[in-house]
């Protein structure tokens, strides 16, 4: 009787044993996240396969025909000549709305100097009624692009958001992309840089 007692005492504390293991292992992985772009400013990032780091400076930026909120159809092609900004967005992206404010000032400052086009990735939305109630409730007045297929983000290999790039007179990429929010500053140093 006292093998069987102490048998069972013996499996019950390794029982509490192998228990108290098994969650603090999984309490250390939850919580584990790991900054792999060496940069901790970046926000926004993920880890993205070979062959998907976007597009590069000198590349002709691939020409795009979208609709905006508006109705108005626009042709990237159409703007050769301007500098413009493509930036890739989603009302679900907290560093999106991060930038958005910054992005309504820099429209109103300098809207006469570049072009901006605020690409909503509305593949990835619940709706466009959604991107619509979005704009109309902050008053952002920059031209917003749907991106009904997400055919033109994945074109210009935008997976994380927001992406931003920068395109010069001439029709190519001028600036390295810009994965993250940026800050009104950045935009009027890549507005300068532009030619």
């Amino acid at each position: 009787m006292l093998k069987k007692i102490l048998g069972v005492g013996l499996i019950t504390v390794l029982g509490i044993i192998l228990v108290m293991n098994v969650m603090e292992s999984n309490k250390e992985t939850t919580n584990s996240e790991y900054d792999v772009t060496g940069d901790t400013d970046v926000e926004g990032v993920a880890i993205s396969p070979p062959g998907t780091s976007g597009l590069e400076i000198g590349q002709f930026a691939p020409d795009f025909e979208l609709e905006s909120l508006n109705g108005e159809k626009v042709k990237l092609s159409d703007l050769q000549g301007k500098k413009v900004m493509i930036n890739f967005w989603a009302t679900w992206c907290s560093p999106c709305k991060k930038e958005m404010p910054e992005m309504q000032k820099f429209y109103e400052d300098h809207g006469d100097e570049i072009e901006i086009l605020a690409v909503n990735v509305t593949g990835s939305e619940k709706n466009e009624t959604v991107v619509r109630d979005f704009i109309d409730h902050y008053s952002y007045s920059f031209p917003v692009l749907l991106d009904e297929s997400t055919n033109v983000s994945d074109d210009y290999r935008a997976i994380s958001f927001p992406t931003s790039y920068f395109i010069g007179t001439d029709g190519t990429i001028q600036q390295p992309r810009k994965v993250g929010p940026m800050t009104y500053d950045f935009m009027v140093e890549m507005l300068d840089e532009l030619n």
